[in-house]
């Protein structure tokens, strides 16, 4: 019913946690012009390792919009937020929600947090984090699928000059490849300038369930959504987990067969979650997508990536794309949208949700 997306920065250092869930949250229900009195559920999604906080939902539930409201919160990732919301919604118990999920990723260091989350025996003695486990999954690439650094670069100009086009976009300089092949090593194949800077921000919706909108016939919705799925990989960062994408391309053939469309090319739109370049290339193949179908009209992460939260934000896009508001990079006819969001070392998890316009 409607959607708001934080203005994002590399730092958000004037305004705290529970200002920027407050102001996101809020300019979420004036969209839908819905009052908060009218919601009835409210789900979460917040990380307690980035955030610095023993409970963040104690923090962050008010100002969400959560006081004295059904409150759930999931730990993942802001896209999982988006599913549980999803299916409160459609429970038939439940009539209008608040979706919420925030990432101020400046104020503590994520790969520290990432060392933290590793297997205690093994894999955090060698200080695993998320470069290096992105450096073994780009290794594994470069062996199955035969990906070269130059058409990584090449990738990341591509996303770079797509976010110059989106108005919600950190606004960033496209680099050469020279400096982008020139930038610090990180974990062999991948360097600093592959990886899409990690970014502040929070991004918010307003969810109803059919009763309601058949019960209110005042407000029209934005879109619906049309199918939703999500599935975990294993942990083990062998060559098969990282090089097969077996779990994604299984759980994006389940999301299409639940929203009823017969191929990936039935969509217009992909907004897909790449941590970077190296996974952008191998996810993007694995598709299987026609030419028509536009991935990444945002620039994906490469527009902004409040790191948690930013496979909702490529829901956010999803649904301003069918319904017509995207701005500079609105995909003309935009009908159906597929947005994508991963959590885990790796791509360890993915998760899908099919927005449609209201007149698909």
């Amino acid at each position: 019913m409607g959607v708001s997306i934080h203005p994002a920065a590399d730092v958000i250092g004037d305004t705290r946690l529970e200002e920027m869930a407050y102001r996101t949250a809020r300019a979420a229900l004036d969209d839908a012009a819905v009052e908060r009195g009218q919601i009835d559920h409210v789900t979460l999604g917040g990380s307690d390792e980035i955030d610095a906080r023993g409970i963040t939902s104690m923090l962050l539930a008010a100002p969400s919009g959560a006081y004295l409201k059904d409150e759930m919160r999931v730990t993942d990732s802001g896209l999982t937020a988006l599913n549980l919301g999803a299916m409160r919604a459609a429970s038939g118990d439940l009539q209008l929600g608040l979706v919420v999920s925030w990432n101020q990723s400046s104020v503590g260091p994520l790969e520290d947090i990432a060392r933290m989350r590793a297997e205690p025996f093994y894999l955090r003695p060698v200080g695993l984090n998320f470069a290096i486990a992105e450096g073994l999954f780009a290794s594994a690439l470069v062996e199955r699928h035969g990906i070269t650094e130059r058409g990584v670069g090449e990738r990341v100009r591509t996303r770079l000059e797509a976010a110059a086009k989106n108005p919600r976009a950190v606004r960033r300089t496209v680099p050469t490849l020279e400096s982008i092949k020139g930038s610090p090593l990180l974990a062999h194949p991948l360097r600093s300038a592959h990886r899409a800077p990690v970014t502040d921000g929070a991004v918010a919706m307003v969810l109803a369930s059919g009763d309601w909108v058949r019960a209110n016939p005042g407000k029209r919705p934005l879109a619906r959504i049309a199918g939703a799925e999500w599935a975990v990989d294993r942990y083990q960062l062998d060559g098969d987990r990282l090089a097969g994408l077996n779990v994604f391309r299984a759980t994006l053939a389940r999301v299409l067969k639940r929203a009823e469309l017969a191929s990936i090319d039935a969509l217009d739109i992909v907004e897909l979650e790449a941590q970077s370049a190296w996974a952008d290339i191998a996810l993007v193949d694995a598709m299987k997508a026609g030419s028509r179908v536009k991935v990444n009209p945002s620039g994906g992460a490469w527009a902004q990536n409040p790191y948690f939260c930013t496979g909702l934000v490529h829901a956010a896009e999803a649904v301003l794309q069918v319904a017509g508001r995207a701005g500079g990079h609105q995909v003309a006819g935009a009908k159906r949208a597929l947005a994508h969001g991963s959590s885990g070392f790796a791509q360890q998890t993915h998760g899908f949700v099919v927005m449609e316009g209201m007149d698909a």
